[in-house]
Protein backbone atom coordinates (compact mmCIF):
# COMPACT_ATOMS: atom_id res chain seq x y z
CA UNK A 1 0.00 0.00 0.00
CA UNK A 2 2.85 2.38 0.88
CA UNK A 3 4.63 1.57 -2.39
CA UNK A 4 1.48 2.06 -4.45
CA UNK A 5 0.69 5.38 -2.76
CA UNK A 6 4.25 6.64 -3.17
CA UNK A 7 4.43 5.73 -6.85
CA UNK A 8 1.06 7.37 -7.48
CA UNK A 9 2.32 10.65 -6.02
CA UNK A 10 5.59 10.37 -7.93
CA UNK A 11 3.70 9.73 -11.14
CA UNK A 12 1.58 12.84 -10.69
CA UNK A 13 4.76 14.91 -10.38
CA UNK A 14 6.41 13.25 -13.40
CA UNK A 15 3.31 13.67 -15.51
CA UNK A 16 3.25 17.38 -14.75
CA UNK A 17 6.92 17.58 -15.63
CA UNK A 18 6.30 15.80 -18.92
CA UNK A 19 3.54 18.24 -19.82
CA UNK A 20 5.72 21.32 -19.30
CA UNK A 21 8.71 20.33 -21.36
CA UNK A 22 9.83 16.91 -20.19
CA UNK A 23 11.82 14.67 -22.53
CA UNK A 24 10.20 12.43 -25.10
CA UNK A 25 11.71 9.46 -23.29
CA UNK A 26 9.86 10.43 -20.11
CA UNK A 27 6.60 10.73 -22.01
CA UNK A 28 7.16 7.31 -23.51
CA UNK A 29 7.84 5.75 -20.12
CA UNK A 30 4.69 7.35 -18.76
CA UNK A 31 2.81 6.01 -21.81
CA UNK A 32 1.59 9.44 -22.84
CA UNK A 33 0.96 10.28 -26.46
CA UNK A 34 1.59 7.38 -28.85
CA UNK A 35 0.27 4.12 -27.42
CA UNK A 36 1.69 0.67 -28.14
CA UNK A 37 -0.12 -1.82 -30.33
CA UNK A 38 -1.82 -4.96 -29.03
CA UNK A 39 0.47 -7.98 -28.61
CA UNK A 40 0.33 -11.57 -27.38
CA UNK A 41 3.61 -11.36 -25.44
CA UNK A 42 5.26 -8.47 -23.64
CA UNK A 43 9.02 -9.07 -23.59
CA UNK A 44 11.13 -6.88 -21.32
CA UNK A 45 14.90 -6.60 -21.00
CA UNK A 46 16.85 -3.88 -19.25
CA UNK A 47 19.08 -2.88 -22.15
CA UNK A 48 21.29 -4.04 -25.00
CA UNK A 49 23.08 -6.87 -23.19
CA UNK A 50 19.98 -8.60 -21.86
CA UNK A 51 18.00 -8.29 -25.07
CA UNK A 52 20.91 -9.38 -27.25
CA UNK A 53 21.43 -12.51 -25.16
CA UNK A 54 17.73 -13.38 -25.45
CA UNK A 55 17.48 -12.66 -29.16
CA UNK A 56 17.24 -16.32 -30.24
CA UNK A 57 14.29 -16.85 -27.87
CA UNK A 58 12.64 -13.56 -28.82
CA UNK A 59 12.89 -14.22 -32.54
CA UNK A 60 11.63 -17.80 -32.13
CA UNK A 61 8.53 -16.49 -30.34
CA UNK A 62 8.07 -13.76 -32.96
CA UNK A 63 7.48 -16.40 -35.64
CA UNK A 64 4.23 -17.41 -33.90
CA UNK A 65 3.11 -14.50 -31.73
CA UNK A 66 2.76 -10.74 -31.81
CA UNK A 67 5.42 -9.23 -29.56
CA UNK A 68 5.85 -5.92 -27.80
CA UNK A 69 9.43 -5.55 -26.60
CA UNK A 70 10.42 -2.96 -24.01
CA UNK A 71 13.74 -1.77 -22.63
CA UNK A 72 14.85 0.66 -19.97
CA UNK A 73 17.32 2.31 -22.33
CA UNK A 74 16.95 4.10 -25.65
CA UNK A 75 19.84 2.08 -27.11
CA UNK A 76 18.13 -1.18 -26.19
CA UNK A 77 14.85 -0.02 -27.69
CA UNK A 78 16.47 1.15 -30.91
CA UNK A 79 18.46 -2.07 -31.26
CA UNK A 80 15.30 -4.20 -31.16
CA UNK A 81 13.59 -1.87 -33.61
CA UNK A 82 16.53 -2.61 -35.90
CA UNK A 83 15.64 -6.30 -35.68
CA UNK A 84 12.28 -5.45 -37.21
CA UNK A 85 10.28 -5.94 -33.99
CA UNK A 86 8.00 -3.45 -32.18
CA UNK A 87 9.95 -1.87 -29.32
CA UNK A 88 9.55 1.03 -26.92
CA UNK A 89 10.74 2.20 -23.55
CA UNK A 90 9.23 0.24 -20.67
CA UNK A 91 6.44 1.82 -18.65
CA UNK A 92 7.52 3.05 -15.25
CA UNK A 93 6.39 0.97 -12.27
CA UNK A 94 3.56 3.37 -11.60
CA UNK A 95 -0.19 2.68 -11.68
CA UNK A 96 -1.21 5.05 -14.45
CA UNK A 97 1.65 4.24 -16.81
CA UNK A 98 1.29 0.49 -16.30
CA UNK A 99 -2.48 0.67 -16.63
CA UNK A 100 -2.33 2.55 -19.91
CA UNK A 101 0.31 0.18 -21.25
CA UNK A 102 -1.58 -2.99 -20.30
CA UNK A 103 -4.91 -1.58 -21.48
CA UNK A 104 -3.56 -1.18 -25.00
CA UNK A 105 -1.13 -4.10 -25.30
CA UNK A 106 -3.36 -6.67 -23.55
CA UNK A 107 -0.68 -9.41 -23.48
CA UNK A 108 -1.32 -12.97 -22.39
CA UNK A 109 2.30 -13.43 -21.26
CA UNK A 110 4.84 -11.04 -19.73
CA UNK A 111 8.37 -12.34 -20.24
CA UNK A 112 11.29 -10.73 -18.38
CA UNK A 113 14.93 -11.29 -19.36
CA UNK A 114 17.50 -11.97 -16.61
CA UNK A 115 16.13 -10.21 -13.56
CA UNK A 116 13.99 -7.23 -12.72
CA UNK A 117 11.45 -7.35 -9.91
CA UNK A 118 8.85 -4.59 -9.86
CA UNK A 119 6.16 -4.99 -7.17
CA UNK A 120 3.40 -3.03 -8.88
CA UNK A 121 4.02 -4.58 -12.29
CA UNK A 122 3.90 -8.05 -10.75
CA UNK A 123 0.61 -7.42 -8.96
CA UNK A 124 -1.11 -5.69 -11.89
CA UNK A 125 -0.15 -8.49 -14.25
CA UNK A 126 -1.56 -11.04 -11.80
CA UNK A 127 -4.77 -9.04 -11.32
CA UNK A 128 -5.33 -9.13 -15.08
CA UNK A 129 -4.61 -12.84 -15.36
CA UNK A 130 -1.45 -12.30 -17.42
CA UNK A 131 1.09 -15.10 -17.06
CA UNK A 132 4.55 -14.10 -15.88
CA UNK A 133 7.80 -15.79 -16.89
CA UNK A 134 11.51 -15.09 -16.59
CA UNK A 135 14.44 -16.42 -18.62
CA UNK A 136 18.14 -16.32 -17.83
CA UNK A 137 17.20 -15.33 -14.29
CA UNK A 138 20.04 -14.20 -12.06
CA UNK A 139 20.20 -13.72 -8.31
CA UNK A 140 23.61 -13.06 -6.77
CA UNK A 141 24.40 -13.83 -3.16
CA UNK A 142 24.54 -10.12 -2.42
CA UNK A 143 21.13 -9.45 -3.99
CA UNK A 144 19.63 -12.46 -2.23
CA UNK A 145 20.84 -11.13 1.11
CA UNK A 146 19.12 -7.80 0.46
CA UNK A 147 15.89 -9.43 -0.68
CA UNK A 148 15.91 -11.69 2.39
CA UNK A 149 15.28 -8.59 4.46
CA UNK A 150 12.33 -7.80 2.17
CA UNK A 151 10.91 -11.30 1.92
CA UNK A 152 7.38 -9.93 2.22
CA UNK A 153 7.95 -8.08 -1.05
CA UNK A 154 9.95 -10.62 -3.07
CA UNK A 155 8.06 -13.79 -2.08
CA UNK A 156 4.71 -12.73 -3.60
CA UNK A 157 6.43 -11.65 -6.80
CA UNK A 158 8.25 -14.95 -7.15
CA UNK A 159 5.10 -16.86 -6.25
CA UNK A 160 3.32 -15.30 -9.23
CA UNK A 161 5.91 -16.51 -11.75
CA UNK A 162 4.57 -19.38 -13.82
CA UNK A 163 7.84 -20.33 -15.52
CA UNK A 164 11.47 -19.46 -14.78
CA UNK A 165 14.75 -20.61 -16.28
CA UNK A 166 17.74 -19.64 -14.18
CA UNK A 167 21.14 -18.80 -15.57
CA UNK A 168 22.97 -21.01 -13.09
CA UNK A 169 22.43 -23.42 -10.23
CA UNK A 170 23.24 -20.87 -7.54
CA UNK A 171 20.68 -18.37 -8.83
CA UNK A 172 18.03 -21.07 -9.01
CA UNK A 173 18.66 -22.16 -5.43
CA UNK A 174 18.54 -18.59 -4.12
CA UNK A 175 15.32 -17.83 -5.98
CA UNK A 176 13.71 -20.98 -4.58
CA UNK A 177 14.79 -19.99 -1.08
CA UNK A 178 13.15 -16.57 -1.55
CA UNK A 179 9.81 -18.01 -2.67
CA UNK A 180 9.93 -19.37 -6.22
CA UNK A 181 7.60 -22.37 -6.64
CA UNK A 182 9.22 -25.64 -7.67
CA UNK A 183 6.55 -26.12 -10.33
CA UNK A 184 7.72 -22.96 -12.11
CA UNK A 185 11.32 -24.10 -12.59
CA UNK A 186 12.46 -24.88 -16.13
CA UNK A 187 15.83 -26.25 -17.28
CA UNK A 188 18.68 -23.78 -16.84
CA UNK A 189 19.86 -21.78 -19.85
CA UNK A 190 22.81 -19.47 -20.30
CA UNK A 191 21.21 -16.99 -22.69
CA UNK A 192 24.52 -15.49 -23.75
CA UNK A 193 25.53 -18.84 -25.19
CA UNK A 194 22.38 -19.53 -27.19
CA UNK A 195 23.49 -17.49 -30.21
CA UNK A 196 26.95 -19.08 -30.54
CA UNK A 197 25.41 -22.51 -29.93
CA UNK A 198 23.23 -21.94 -33.00
CA UNK A 199 26.30 -21.61 -35.23
CA UNK A 200 26.74 -24.57 -37.56
CA UNK A 201 30.47 -25.29 -37.34
CA UNK A 202 32.52 -25.95 -40.48
CA UNK A 203 33.64 -29.47 -41.26
CA UNK A 204 37.15 -30.56 -40.37
CA UNK A 205 39.33 -29.50 -43.28
CA UNK A 206 43.09 -29.76 -43.90
CA UNK A 207 43.00 -26.16 -45.12
CA UNK A 208 41.73 -24.97 -41.71
CA UNK A 209 44.52 -26.88 -39.98
CA UNK A 210 47.03 -24.45 -41.53
CA UNK A 211 45.32 -21.18 -40.54
CA UNK A 212 45.84 -19.33 -37.26
CA UNK A 213 43.45 -16.53 -36.32
CA UNK A 214 44.56 -13.95 -33.77
CA UNK A 215 41.14 -12.62 -32.75
CA UNK A 216 40.49 -9.25 -31.09
CA UNK A 217 44.11 -8.38 -30.41
CA UNK A 218 45.19 -5.34 -28.41
CA UNK A 219 48.24 -3.11 -28.54
CA UNK A 220 51.30 -5.00 -27.39
CA UNK A 221 50.11 -8.38 -28.66
CA UNK A 222 50.48 -8.07 -32.43
CA UNK A 223 54.28 -8.00 -32.46
CA UNK A 224 54.47 -11.11 -30.28
CA UNK A 225 52.03 -12.95 -32.54
CA UNK A 226 53.83 -11.90 -35.72
CA UNK A 227 57.17 -13.10 -34.36
CA UNK A 228 55.73 -16.46 -33.27
CA UNK A 229 54.07 -16.95 -36.65
CA UNK A 230 57.24 -16.08 -38.56
CA UNK A 231 59.20 -18.59 -36.49
CA UNK A 232 56.56 -21.29 -37.00
CA UNK A 233 56.70 -20.77 -40.77
CA UNK A 234 60.33 -21.91 -40.74
CA UNK A 235 59.02 -25.47 -40.29
CA UNK A 236 55.54 -24.94 -41.75
CA UNK A 237 55.88 -22.56 -44.70
CA UNK A 238 52.19 -22.97 -45.63
CA UNK A 239 50.97 -21.65 -42.28
CA UNK A 240 48.64 -18.66 -42.68
CA UNK A 241 47.90 -15.93 -40.14
CA UNK A 242 44.77 -13.79 -39.95
CA UNK A 243 45.43 -10.88 -37.61
CA UNK A 244 42.12 -9.29 -36.51
CA UNK A 245 42.58 -6.36 -34.10
CA UNK A 246 39.88 -5.57 -31.58
CA UNK A 247 39.87 -1.98 -32.85
CA UNK A 248 40.33 -1.82 -36.64
CA UNK A 249 41.47 1.80 -36.39
CA UNK A 250 44.81 0.36 -35.21
CA UNK A 251 45.27 -1.01 -38.72
CA UNK A 252 47.94 1.51 -39.75
CA UNK A 253 50.05 0.79 -36.67
CA UNK A 254 49.84 -2.98 -37.22
CA UNK A 255 50.63 -2.57 -40.91
CA UNK A 256 53.80 -0.76 -39.87
CA UNK A 257 54.77 -3.67 -37.60
CA UNK A 258 54.26 -6.07 -40.50
CA UNK A 259 56.31 -3.96 -42.92
CA UNK A 260 59.11 -3.56 -40.36
CA UNK A 261 59.56 -7.34 -40.44
CA UNK A 262 59.95 -7.33 -44.20
CA UNK A 263 56.56 -8.95 -44.71
CA UNK A 264 54.03 -8.06 -47.38
CA UNK A 265 51.12 -6.02 -46.01
CA UNK A 266 47.73 -7.28 -47.19
CA UNK A 267 44.79 -5.48 -45.58
CA UNK A 268 41.19 -6.55 -45.70
CA UNK A 269 40.17 -2.88 -45.64
CA UNK A 270 41.91 -2.56 -49.02
CA UNK A 271 40.06 -5.50 -50.53
CA UNK A 272 42.44 -8.37 -49.85
CA UNK A 273 40.92 -11.62 -48.64
CA UNK A 274 43.32 -14.52 -49.08
CA UNK A 275 46.98 -14.08 -48.22
CA UNK A 276 49.64 -15.83 -46.15
CA UNK A 277 49.32 -12.91 -43.72
CA UNK A 278 46.05 -10.99 -43.72
CA UNK A 279 45.42 -7.91 -41.60
CA UNK A 280 41.66 -8.18 -41.01
CA UNK A 281 41.12 -4.51 -40.16
CA UNK A 282 37.36 -4.40 -40.77
CA UNK A 283 34.24 -4.84 -38.69
CA UNK A 284 31.52 -7.46 -39.02
CA UNK A 285 33.54 -10.22 -40.69
CA UNK A 286 34.67 -12.30 -37.72
CA UNK A 287 32.43 -15.29 -38.65
CA UNK A 288 34.36 -15.55 -41.92
CA UNK A 289 37.71 -15.65 -40.13
CA UNK A 290 36.52 -18.21 -37.55
CA UNK A 291 35.33 -20.39 -40.42
CA UNK A 292 38.69 -20.24 -42.17
CA UNK A 293 40.87 -20.85 -39.10
CA UNK A 294 41.38 -24.11 -37.28
CA UNK A 295 43.44 -22.46 -34.51
CA UNK A 296 42.42 -19.30 -32.69
CA UNK A 297 44.42 -17.21 -30.25
CA UNK A 298 41.95 -15.11 -28.26
CA UNK A 299 43.30 -11.59 -27.89
CA UNK A 300 43.27 -9.36 -24.86
CA UNK A 301 44.92 -12.19 -22.95
CA UNK A 302 48.62 -11.82 -23.75
CA UNK A 303 48.42 -8.30 -22.35
CA UNK A 304 46.37 -7.42 -19.30
CA UNK A 305 42.94 -6.69 -20.82
CA UNK A 306 41.08 -9.50 -19.06
CA UNK A 307 40.65 -11.59 -22.19
CA UNK A 308 37.65 -11.93 -24.47
CA UNK A 309 34.92 -14.53 -24.64
CA UNK A 310 36.03 -17.98 -25.82
CA UNK A 311 32.58 -18.99 -27.02
CA UNK A 312 32.77 -17.54 -30.52
CA UNK A 313 35.83 -19.59 -31.51
CA UNK A 314 34.34 -22.55 -29.64
CA UNK A 315 31.22 -22.30 -31.80
CA UNK A 316 33.36 -22.82 -34.90
CA UNK A 317 35.38 -25.67 -33.35
CA UNK A 318 38.61 -23.69 -33.33
CA UNK A 319 41.45 -24.98 -31.20
CA UNK A 320 41.56 -22.19 -28.61
CA UNK A 321 44.78 -20.64 -27.36
CA UNK A 322 44.79 -17.89 -24.75
CA UNK A 323 47.27 -15.94 -22.68
CA UNK A 324 47.43 -15.64 -18.88
CA UNK A 325 45.16 -12.58 -18.60
CA UNK A 326 41.64 -14.03 -18.67
CA UNK A 327 40.08 -12.54 -15.56
CA UNK A 328 36.93 -11.41 -17.39
CA UNK A 329 36.10 -15.01 -18.33
CA UNK A 330 38.07 -17.09 -15.85
CA UNK A 331 35.26 -19.57 -15.13
CA UNK A 332 34.63 -20.14 -18.82
CA UNK A 333 38.27 -20.84 -19.58
CA UNK A 334 38.53 -23.11 -16.55
CA UNK A 335 35.61 -25.19 -17.84
CA UNK A 336 37.21 -25.40 -21.28
CA UNK A 337 40.60 -26.34 -19.87
CA UNK A 338 39.07 -29.10 -17.74
CA UNK A 339 37.50 -30.59 -20.86
CA UNK A 340 40.59 -30.20 -23.02
CA UNK A 341 38.99 -27.39 -25.01
CA UNK A 342 41.57 -24.64 -24.52
CA UNK A 343 45.33 -24.30 -24.07
CA UNK A 344 47.08 -21.59 -22.05
CA UNK A 345 50.17 -19.95 -23.54
CA UNK A 346 52.35 -16.93 -22.83
CA UNK A 347 54.79 -14.86 -24.85
CA UNK A 348 57.49 -17.50 -24.47
CA UNK A 349 55.40 -20.59 -25.28
CA UNK A 350 53.12 -19.26 -28.04
CA UNK A 351 55.52 -20.22 -30.85
CA UNK A 352 56.01 -23.79 -29.60
CA UNK A 353 52.28 -24.36 -29.10
CA UNK A 354 51.50 -22.96 -32.54
CA UNK A 355 54.03 -25.35 -34.08
CA UNK A 356 52.68 -28.29 -32.07
CA UNK A 357 49.08 -27.77 -33.18
CA UNK A 358 50.03 -27.34 -36.82
CA UNK A 359 52.24 -30.44 -36.62
CA UNK A 360 49.45 -32.45 -34.94
CA UNK A 361 46.21 -31.50 -36.72
CA UNK A 362 44.31 -34.33 -35.04
CA UNK A 363 45.18 -32.86 -31.63
CA UNK A 364 44.11 -29.39 -32.75
CA UNK A 365 40.82 -30.72 -34.05
CA UNK A 366 40.21 -32.58 -30.79
CA UNK A 367 40.62 -29.33 -28.85
CA UNK A 368 38.14 -27.59 -31.15
CA UNK A 369 35.58 -30.38 -30.81
CA UNK A 370 35.96 -30.42 -27.04
CA UNK A 371 35.40 -26.64 -26.91
CA UNK A 372 32.21 -26.95 -28.95
CA UNK A 373 30.94 -29.75 -26.69
CA UNK A 374 31.43 -27.55 -23.62
CA UNK A 375 29.57 -24.71 -25.33
CA UNK A 376 26.61 -26.92 -26.20
CA UNK A 377 26.35 -28.31 -22.68
CA UNK A 378 26.60 -24.91 -20.98
CA UNK A 379 24.16 -23.21 -23.35
CA UNK A 380 21.44 -25.73 -22.69
CA UNK A 381 18.54 -26.74 -24.91
CA UNK A 382 15.82 -24.05 -25.23
CA UNK A 383 13.24 -26.50 -26.60
CA UNK A 384 11.42 -27.12 -23.30
CA UNK A 385 11.52 -23.44 -22.39
CA UNK A 386 10.05 -22.36 -25.72
CA UNK A 387 7.33 -24.99 -25.48
CA UNK A 388 6.31 -23.72 -22.03
CA UNK A 389 6.32 -20.08 -23.15
CA UNK A 390 4.20 -20.93 -26.17
CA UNK A 391 1.74 -22.71 -23.92
CA UNK A 392 1.49 -19.70 -21.59
CA UNK A 393 0.97 -17.35 -24.52
CA UNK A 394 -1.83 -19.32 -26.14
CA UNK A 395 -5.25 -17.65 -26.11
CA UNK A 396 -8.09 -18.82 -23.93
CA UNK A 397 -6.36 -19.37 -20.62
CA UNK A 398 -6.43 -16.88 -17.75
CA UNK A 399 -3.61 -17.15 -15.23
CA UNK A 400 -4.95 -16.06 -11.88
CA UNK A 401 -2.34 -16.30 -9.14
Amino acid sequence: MIYAATTRLAEAFLRLRAQIGGSEALRERLVLGQFPAAADIWVHGASVGELTSARPVIEALATEFRLQVTANSVTGRDMVTGWGLPARLAPLDMPGALGRFLDTVRPRLALTVEGEFWPLRSRMLADRGIAQAMIGARMSERSAAKWTRLRGVIAPMLGRIAALSAQDTGSEARLRHLGLCDAAILPQLDLKLLAPAQVIPPDDDPARDLVVLAASTHEGEDAVILDAWQAARATHPDLRLILAPRHPQRGDDIAALIAARGLEVRRRSQGHGNAPLLLADTLGEMPRWYTEAGICLVGGSLTDHGGHTPWEPAAYRCAILHGPHIGNHADNYAALAAAGGAVAVDRQTLEAEMIRLVSEPAAARAIGHAARDVLDKRAGDPTALLARLRDLAKPGTRHDI
